[in-house]
């Protein structure tokens, strides 16, 4: 890709255009795929010939610029702000850390607790259930207030709520169990405010790389990290000990162990993060590619909505289908892994983490699939996969009946689940729904997106946890495996039309 070139800019703009530098891009579509409308970039006068500028942090109503050009000037390809992607990543990270450091000891937790799986179900959705409550409204206040603002109030919250929940085995409450889970919910409700964040400073044909990043921090964030889990429990085990008012064991120390990693984040936020404050860019003569993507953007279906909204439904559609699916897994896998192979609960964390590991690896290689695979394909090719898995299970019975079942099919369906399917058609989907979304402001889209997932995660635990306790485990795996077929129909179904859309 070409280069972004740094000219002088004369008088013929006039005083106010003498201000700024003049950017030339010498690719022909470069301007139209960057930078995203609404970002922390703004044009000037002759925005129709690619020149930008920044628009600091802080203030909505100045413009200023750096010294350094390296910094002002933005190619039509990488981050405009690598270390406030860094520091987005840490946020992401210990979002879903909360889920995944708990994840081996919150049914032993609820056990102890006098629950049983249907409470495991309400302990896993009340944590998507705050999300779903807080998503939205997050996203509006990044439009509102700003990236950090917003950011800095939701780590406050989380820390907050982890130092709650390091009492939940004191208090003796599952009622407390799951306001706390809320809470962490709440206070972890961030991604849509991340993505948006992500969308404002990438140009678009790179967007999925980038959303691939982010996602492989939030994946490993509650996959890879129930391995800090499973090592506390295998340490404590039924031990406790007491430092003045702080009770260490194993249902608490995970709590204050991600408190103290949200005290490092809250810090790297107020010293290192640098706000963005929206502002629309000047209009420019559209295209002819975008000109007829918004046209058929504005297409009525029959259902009476426009192209462009039936295609965001549709992702958030998958959204809540790939969702579920793993929140299904997230709520019983421990359960299933005791009951139908015998496995005790840190040896079961320990093969989720090391999937895990390997998703993120999966993640981290989605820039070369890229290269080969279109958003469609790698959606069709992960749900599939995620399906195959999920039905491996289906017709095993369990250790109470006499079966013996080989340890490594559980391994081989967690793999397909956890290592393969789950991280790239989930991200693919991600990446296609900011791409539909284009140049717009995406944080409040965003919000209600990462709702529509943490919907799934209240849904599809609870409905997992009855079907479970009253019926069977299996019958679990068949109607998910039904869901990801039928989800898999839609996209192939539609995917001219989706690939238009995202072009």
């Amino acid at each position: 890709m070409a280069s972004t070139e740094l000219t002088e800019q004369g008088s013929k703009s006039g005083a106010a255009d003498a201000q700024f530098p003049n950017v030339t891009n010498n690719a022909a579509d470069a301007a139209a795929e960057f930078p995203p409308i609404s970002s922390s970039y703004t044009a000037t006068k002759s925005y129709e010939e690619g020149q930008y500028v920044r628009m600091e942090d802080g203030n909505a109503n100045q413009l200023s610029l750096s010294k350094s050009t390296s910094v002002s000037v933005m190619t039509a390809e990488g981050l405009a702000d690598p270390t406030g992607f860094l520091v987005i990543c840490c946020v992401v990270l210990i979002g879903d850390m909360n889920r995944g450091v708990v994840f081996p000891i919150m049914w032993p937790l609820v056990q102890a607790l006098g629950g049983d799986k249907v409470w495991l179900g309400y302990a896993v959705a009340a944590f998507s259930f705050g999300r779903i409550i807080a998503s939205p409204i997050a996203g509006k206040l990044s439009i509102q207030h700003g990236y950090s603002k917003t950011l800095t109030g939701s780590t406050i919250l989380l820390l907050i709520a982890c130092l709650m929940f390091a009492q939940a085995y004191r208090v003796n409450s599952l009622y407390f169990l799951v306001f706390v889970q809320t809470v962490l919910g709440i206070g972890s409700a961030t991604l849509g405010v991340t993505r948006a964040y992500v969308a404002d400073i990438t140009a678009t044909r790179e967007r999925t790389t980038y959303i691939a990043l982010l996602t492989a921090v939030q994946y490993g964030g509650f996959t890879v990290t129930p391995l800090f889990g499973a090592l506390i429990m295998y340490l404590l085990q039924d031990n406790s000990y007491q430092f003045l008012f702080i009770t260490i064991d194993q249902y608490s120390t995970p709590a204050y162990f991600m408190a103290l990693l949200a005290v490092v984040t809250l810090a790297l936020l107020l010293a290192k993060f640098q706000n963005r404050q929206r502002v629309k860019p000047a209009k420019k003569k559209k295209s002819s590619r975008t000109a007829e993507r918004d046209e058929l953007a504005d297409r009525t279906t029959p259902c009476g909505i426009t192209v462009y909204d039936a295609a965001l439904l549709g992702c958030m559609l998958l959204n809540v289908s790939t969702k579920g699916s793993i929140g299904s897994f997230e709520t019983l896998g421990i359960s299933f892994a005791e009951s139908h192979f015998g496995l005790e609960p840190e040896v079961a964390g320990l093969i989720v983490s090391l999937n895990g590991m390997i998703g993120v690896i999966s993640l981290l290689s989605m820039g070369q699939l890229g290269k080969f695979l279109t958003d469609i394909q790698m959606i069709v090719g992960g749900i599939t996969v995620c399906a195959v898995g999920i039905i491996s299970f289906s017709g095993l019975q369990s250790v109470e009946n006499g079966a013996v079942n080989a340890t490594w099919q559980y391994i081989l369906g967690i793999f397909m689940v956890y290592g393969i399917g789950y991280p790239i058609g989930h991200t693919a989907v991600i990446g296609l729904f900011s791409k539909v979304v284009g140049r717009r402001a995406q944080g409040t889209l965003q919000g209600w997106f990462a709702s529509c997932g943490s919907l799934a995660r209240i849904f599809f635990p609870i409905a997992s946890g009855y079907i479970s306790q009253f019926d069977d485990i299996t019958t679990v795996f068949k109607l998910l495996f039904g869901i990801l077929v039928i989800s898999n129909f839609f996209v192939v179904m539609f995917r001219s039309t989706l690939t238009a859309l995202s072009a």
